[in-house]
C-alpha cells in the first residue's frame, strides 16, 4: 500500500515549503492539497490556490507525485483546468495527479452560483469530466453542453496523459469512475453511524466498483484506488484522524488494505483547528510503519 499526505494551503509558503519537502524525504508516496477558493473547515484563515502551490511544491521535490483532492466544476471551466494541468504536468516532470470530484457547493455559492440538486451536481461533474477527456485526447475541441462549452479549443503542446482520478461514493458515480477514471478516490460512506458500518459500507463500495469495472471490461487489479478516511467523523471521532496515533494509523491502514485499497491519503498533523496532531506521530509512522506497508 502507498501512503500520501495532504497539506492545506492556509500557511505562508515559507512555513509550508519544509513540509512539502519533508513529505518526500520521509518516504511518503504522494502529496496533495485541496482545490478550493475557500474551505469551510478554516473559514477565517488565509487560503492559497492549488495550482501555484503545487507548482511551487514541484520545484522543491523530485520524486513524489503531486495532486489535487479534488478539483471540481464549482468554480472551474474544464478548459482552464486542462491548461493548468498541462502546466503542472510539465513543471513537475510528469508527476501531476488530477483528482476530480463534484465537490462541496461553498465555492459555487461564493461566486453567486445557483443551488443545485445532487443529481444536477453529478450531471455537471460528468459533463465536466467528458470535456476534460476530449481535451486530453484531441485538439481543436468543440463541445456544447448544458454546463460547459468550448469552440475550437487548442490543446497543444501535447504532453503525457495526466491521470484523472475520479471521486465516487454512490452507485451512479462508482459506475462512472469505473468507466472513465484512471483511478478511484473515496471517503467511504459519510453517513455511516459507526466505525463498523463505515468499514462495511466501504467494503460494499469496493464490490460495486469491481463489478462496474468488470462491466466495462477493465481488470480491477490495474486500477488504483485511494481512500481518504479523515473526511469521515464517524470513523475518526471528534478531533481524531488517521495520524492521531501510530496505533490508530496502523489499524486504519490495515483494515483498508484488507479491502483492496492501493493508496491511503491522510493529513499532515496541525497545531490547531483541523487535523490536530503531533508531528512526532508522523515521523514514527514514516520510520516504523511506512516501510512495511510499502513492501506489502
Amino acid at each position: 500500500m502507498r501512503v500520501g499526505l495532504t497539506l492545506l494551503t492556509d500557511q505562508p509558503w515559507a512555513e509550508a515549503a519544509p513540509r512539502w519537502r519533508a513529505t518526500e524525504e520521509l518516504g511518503f508516496d504522494h502529496a496533495w492539497t485541496y482545490d478550493h477558493l475557500t474551505w469551510g473547515g478554516l473559514p477565517d484563515s488565509p487560503w492559497a490556490g492549488a495550482t501555484p502551490t503545487l507548482a511551487a511544491a514541484a520545484a522543491i521535490t523530485e520524486r513524489i507525485p503531486l495532486g489535487t483532492l479534488v478539483s471540481a466544476p464549482n468554480f472551474r471551466h474544464p478548459y482552464l483546468l486542462f491548461r493548468d494541468a498541462q502546466a503542472l504536468e510539465d513543471v513537475s516532470g510528469g508527476r501531476f495527479l488530477l483528482g476530480l470530484g463534484t465537490g462541496g457547493d461553498l465555492d459555487a455559492q461564493v461566486l453567486g452560483g445557483a443551488d443545485l440538486s445532487v443529481r444536477e451536481r453529478v450531471d455537471r461533474f460528468q459533463e465536466f469530466v467528458g470535456v476534460l477527456e476530449q481535451l486530453r485526447d484531441g485538439d481543436h475541441v468543440t463541445t456544447e453542453g448544458r454546463w460547459f462549452s468550448t469552440a475550437d479549443a487548442r490543446t497543444r503542446p501535447g504532453l503525457p496523459r495526466t491521470p484523472y482520478l475520479l471521486a465516487a461514493n454512490g452507485p451512479r458515480s462508482l459506475r462512472f469512475a469505473a468507466a472513465h477514471g484512471s483511478g478511484w478516490i473515496t471517503t467511504g460512506p459519510y453517513a455511516a453511524d459507526s466505525v463498523d458500518s463505515w468499514y462495511a459500507g466501504l467494503a460494499e463500495s469496493v464490490h460495486r466498483f469491481d463489478d462496474a469495472l468488470a462491466e466495462v471490461g477493465r481488470d480491477p487489479g490495474t486500477v488504483p484506488r485511494y481512500v481518504l478516511p479523515d473526511a469521515t467523523p464517524h470513523l475518526t471521532g471528534t478531533g481524531r484522524f488517521a495520524l492521531s496515533s501510530v496505533a490508530f494509523f496502523e489499524e486504519v491502514a490495515g483494515r483498508v488494505a484488507e479491502l483492496g485499497f492501493t493508496d491511503l491519503v491522510t493529513h499532515w498533523p496541525r497545531r490547531e483547528t483541523a487535523y490536530v496532531g503531533d508531528e512526532a506521530v508522523l515521523e514514527a509512522v514514516a520510520a516504523d510503519v511506512l516501510p512495511g506497508l510499502q513492501a506489502g
